[in-house]
């Protein structure tokens, strides 16, 4: 989930003012040695062998490695299937109880374990000043690393435009949001540029999803006219390939995150000069994308019922 080179996958967070150094040598990343019972692995790794996380003067870049333990699926299933039809042959009974079968599950599972090595995940981050960016949309990747974050002494909280703004929350009659940091507001945001000059959407490999009152609907290819038609109709707008100048990526509207950002690839040099003019592109992504949604405050009421907190009597 790259950073540095390739199509990058974003997502924002605030954070409040970094110390000078940040310890992450403390929680610098171990291999699972063969024969322990650890079963997932997750810390710090640089950039490269041997480099510094701070990059600059409150710039740190660093990469996070998470490696799992884990037995193949099938092999699973196939060694499952064959010690159940060994129990039954020994017991002679037509099946086995559902309590027997987990330890039979348990035993397989330890037997392939002792042969099966990590599946490994590396996922890249950098903390700039206030906003720490991290190479991943999966909520399970962020939940692991903003926890390893927090051993740094770092807290980091979802960075989206409606909470930088203090916009209260919005409701729809279609679907509920229930995710820390989503909102329908990056739905409505969505809405609010198409036809946009300067976010378009992609005219011949589009893609959008959208929420129906019954169903989620994803389309791709030429899907201009259906977007519209479907919006017309009230749907709530989620996801769609957006272009910004040479940079194609694709908005997920309620968390407000990136992801396929395809840039221009940067000069040769050293790792920190590439570093630093993928995140100049990144972030005139990012800062587009922001005054956007600005300018649509501005410009658009939102359309639902506000959600207000009731006084206490």
């Amino acid at each position: 989930m790259p950073i540095l080179s390739g199509s990058a996958s974003l997502t924002r967070f605030n954070v409040p003012v970094q110390t000078s150094e940040l310890p992450f040598d403390e929680h610098a990343f171990k291999e699972i040695l063969p024969g322990s019972e650890i079963r997932e692995s997750i810390g710090f790794i640089p950039f490269e062998s041997g480099a510094e996380y701070r990059v600059g003067h409150d710039r740190f870049a660093f990469r996070v490695r998470i490696d799992k333990l884990a037995p193949d699926p099938t092999v699973l299933r196939e060694r499952l299937q064959g010690l159940i039809a060994t129990e039954i042959e020994m017991t002679g009974f037509d099946t086995v109880s559902s309590r027997k079968r987990k330890e039979l599950r348990n035993l397989a599972e330890e037997e392939l374990l002792r042969e099966a090595r990590p599946s490994s995940k590396i996922v890249e981050a950098v903390l700039d000043g206030n906003v720490l960016q991290i190479g991943s949309t999966a909520n399970s990747v962020i939940g692991k690393i903003t926890l390893l974050i927090r051993k740094l002494g770092v807290v980091a909280e979802f960075k989206t435009p409606w909470i930088d703004a203090g916009d209260e929350d919005l409701e729809s009659d279609i679907m509920e949001i229930h995710d820390p940091g989503q909102s329908l507001h990056g739905s409505r945001f969505l809405k609010s540029i198409l036809g946009d000059r300067e976010l378009p959407l992609e005219p011949a490999e589009g893609y959008a999803k959208l929420q129906t009152e019954r169903a989620r609907v994803v389309l791709s290819g030429e899907i201009m006219r259906d977007v519209h038609e479907y919006v017309k109709d009230g749907c709530e707008l989620l996801a769609a390939k957006l272009l910004a100048g040479e940079a194609s990526f694709r908005l997920e509207a309620l968390p407000f995150r990136i992801s396929s950002l395809k840039l221009r690839k940067p000069a040769m040099g050293h790792w920190t000069e590439r570093l630093d003019e993928r995140l100049e592109q990144i972030n005139e992504v990012w800062e587009l994308l922001d005054r956007k949604y600005a300018d649509s405050r501005k410009t658009s009421a939102p359309r639902g019922p506000v959600l207000r907190a009731v006084p206490d009597e």
